[in-house]
């Protein structure tokens, strides 16, 4: 199975899509997960804290990844990051980024801290 330790440990879960990836191109599946969570993201130098800001701070900016974007901010959530800490890297992106890109951030964080607020509503009444 196409899954590495930081999907298990940051997004907690194996990555959306990488199945189906798999069956017209298996190819891409196998190097979607090689190099950046094999190579990149087990290098030293930054923590996973660390590293899901500036991909956060990237994909956000690029404004045109919204699903791997809250895949990236519900994974800094798993590894520490605050929902204020999210916010303020949105602002940040106002600058550099521009306003569409910084609003999208922050609409996308929106969606990610309203999902695992519910998620998290339904196991304490469950």
């Amino acid at each position: 199975m196409l899954c590495s330790a930081w999907n298990r440990t940051a997004a907690g879960f194996c990555l959306p899509g990488t199945a189906l990836r798999r069956d017209i191109a298996p190819e891409f599946a196998r190097y979607l997960i090689e190099f950046p969570f094999g190579d990149i993201y087990s290098r030293p130098g930054l923590d996973l804290k660390s590293r899901e800001i500036a991909t956060i701070a990237a994909l956000a900016a690029m404004g045109n990844a919204r699903p791997q974007l809250e895949v990236h901010i519900a994974a800094a959530l798993n590894v520490g990051c605050s929902r204020q800490e999210i916010v303020e890297v949105m602002m940040q992106m106002a600058v550099y980024a521009g306003f569409p890109a910084a609003l999208n951030g922050i609409s996308a964080a929106k969606d990610v801290f309203r999902h695992r607020d519910a998620e998290n509503d339904a196991r304490h009444e469950g």
